[in-house]
């Protein structure tokens, strides 16, 4: 698939919304329409108003409900995020958008299972709202620590089938996405997964084990986005590549975990 055009534009926040005291989902009106935005592909946001946020964060784009409105889920984790997340609407925010290569939809119809964890979610929805558009049956698959960390649930359902886990029993089955009950009897064709690197490990050892093509987000240190810092470059069969450029998408063929 071809990649997209990549642009700079400006955004402008018409809505900020918390979901808990970690995540908000901040919602932009765009310039110019875009099209052709592949789920799994990310943004660079410019931080203003950070003085030690020197370079762009990269954000997975949440969905594109219409071709001008982004929408980002932040997790707040150090100045840069906790900036953006203190915006409010009638902000402008720089950014550059879409980048990297996104997930590949099976070419038959069939049943794909969504698993995120944590932040990873994000790009779980606009993925899920492809595939369903697709002709595709969807399930989600969606872990947190405790039930305030699952977030958006009633937007996932809009695509598929919902199913949570929770590290402390407190909604859904207890314990990690990968010892859920539906795991027992898997009767997936495909396989797409976003999150912590260890969750994302096991959903590809599962997927391994059953023969069912796996595709990884990775979330790996980004400070560029176009390929020129090398610091987020990853060990894969075809050699040391960079992930914002050959990824964040990749196949789990591909990887040498």
């Amino acid at each position: 698939m071809q990649r997209p055009t990549s642009f700079q534009m400006d955004g402008r926040l018409t809505e900020k919304r918390r979901l808990n005291d970690r995540y908000v989902l901040l919602i932009f009106q765009l310039p110019i329409p875009l099209t052709q935005v592949q789920a799994g592909q990310f943004v660079q946001v410019k931080v203003d108003g950070s003085p030690h946020t020197l370079l762009r964060r990269p954000i997975s784009i949440c969905l594109l409900p219409k071709p001008d409105e982004l929408w980002l889920l932040v997790q707040e984790v150090g100045e840069g995020t906790t900036t953006l997340c203190a915006l409010e609407p009638g902000a402008i925010v720089n950014m550059l958008l879409p980048l990297g290569t996104g997930f590949t939809a099976p070419s038959l119809p069939s049943t794909c299972l969504l698993v995120g964890g944590g932040v990873g979610v994000a790009p779980m929805l606009m993925l899920g709202q492809k595939l369903a558009e697709a002709g595709h049956q969807v399930v989600f698959l969606l872990g947190g620590r405790t039930s305030t960390d699952l977030v958006m649930q009633e937007h996932f359902a809009r695509y598929g089938k919902v199913y949570v886990t929770t590290e402390d029993g407190s909604l859904g089955e207890k314990g990690f996405v990968t010892q859920h009950s539906l795991l027992n009897e898997p009767h997936f064709d495909a396989v797409y997964t976003c999150g912590p690197k260890p969750m994302m490990k096991a959903v590809a050892t599962f997927a391994a084990q059953h023969d069912i093509t796996c595709q990884v987000s990775l979330e790996n240190l980004m400070a560029c986005g176009i390929g020129a810092c090398l610091c987020c470059v990853e060990d894969t069969v075809d050699g040391h590549v960079c992930t914002c450029t050959e990824g964040p998408v990749f196949n789990t063929k591909r990887l040498k975990w």
